[in-house]
């Protein structure tokens, strides 16, 4: 696979071998062999020099190669921020949909918005050399990065293109996508504008979003008058308790902007059980374009995702069933504003 530049990438060869990490920590193979293999005596200082060689150039031990040499791995590994999001269910059924056609099976496993906790998922799933990887957005530690441009490995970025990808990513621009809300609601009239959000030092998609909406809205001279940022993951009920604390806060805001449709279907039931008037006295914007708005008594004018077909699209290329572009890096399957009641 080409790999592209941009981030922070070692100098080195590709898919470093065992005997470049005994040569690096000037030990024998047989020491570095134990140490990945956590097996007989190996002194602490030896063993760290031998963890930072490997560190060093991105070099990641075969759990296959033992018992199971020789054996194709029939696995993609796929780690995402959160599970208990519809959106990222939609994008695994997308992903299970295109390993099913080739009988490949995947491996999940869930970060919650921690680039730490990412990376050392991603690590112990490279041990088991996975026909591919999918992980989540454009940020991630210096270390993830660094050990997979040094691989092999297919690799796909998923739900964001604002950015360098390591490899290939595949999304959409979520700076594209708040200034496009944001361009909406200010055609509308709305000049007062109130933000909501969850886990914003981890979702940092949302960030991007909410960033490129409050710079247009300032640009066209509009105001943000509140907002409410909250650590707990995403909820209705979240949403909920953060609208009535914009409210309660006589901050009058004519629109609130909410970085997910969880948190929008909260405001708009806070707003029917108080009699808000929507969107006559106040007017509600979400994200995601969620099947779950249909059943609401208004919809929510909203930002429609392409979530499925990005699942898919990346499964397919990870696992070799498309070719890698050979004219860009970044796959955009853009967005679509849904113009609902709540505007």
């Amino acid at each position: 696979m080409t790999k592209h530049s941009g981030g922070n990438k070692r100098v080195g060869v590709r898919d470093p071998t065992m005997t470049d990490v005994a040569r690096i920590a000037d030990v024998s193979q047989m020491t570095v062999s134990r140490v990945m293999r956590n097996t007989g005596y190996v002194s602490e200082v030896v063993r760290s020099r031998v963890n930072k060689a490997a560190a060093d150039i991105g070099y990641v031990h075969n759990r296959l190669a033992g018992g199971l040499a020789g054996s194709e791995s029939s696995l993609v590994g796929v780690v995402l921020p959160n599970l208990q999001n519809r959106v990222f269910s939609e994008v695994l059924s997308g992903v299970t949909s295109a390993l099913n056609e080739i009988n490949v099976k995947p491996v999940f496993g869930v970060s919650e918005y921690s680039q730490e906790a990412e990376s050392a998922l991603v690590l112990d799933m490279l041990a088991w050399r996975p026909q591919g990887l999918i992980i989540s957005g454009l940020e991630h530690t210096t270390t993830l990065r660094d050990t997979l441009a040094a691989t092999s490995i297919r690799v796909a970025e998923i739900m964001d293109i604002d950015g360098t990808p390591v490899g290939s990513c595949f999304g959409f621009s979520h700076r594209k996508a708040g200034r496009q809300m944001a361009q909406h609601l200010l055609d509308k009239g709305y000049r007062r504008f109130a933000y909501v959000g969850s886990q914003p030092g981890g979702d940092l998609r949302a960030g991007k979003r909410f960033k490129s909406f409050v710079s247009t809205i300032k640009r066209q001279g509009a105001q943000l008058v509140a907002q409410v940022l909250s650590d707990e993951p995403s909820s209705m009920l979240l949403g909920r308790r953060s609208t009535e604390e914009i409210l309660r806060g006589g901050y009058k805001p004519d629109v609130i902007y909410y970085a997910n449709d969880d948190l929008a279907a909260g405001g708009l039931m806070h707003c029917l059980a108080h009699q808000i008037r929507v969107p006559e006295q106040l007017a509600l914007a979400g994200f995601n374009g969620l099947n779950f708005l249909e059943s609401l008594p208004l919809q929510i004018t909203t930002t429609r995702t392409p979530r499925y077909k990005i699942g898919t699209e990346a499964a397919k290329f990870v696992s070799g069933q498309t070719s890698e572009s050979s004219d860009s890096a970044k796959h955009d399957y853009g967005v679509e504003l849904i113009e609902g009641d709540t505007s």
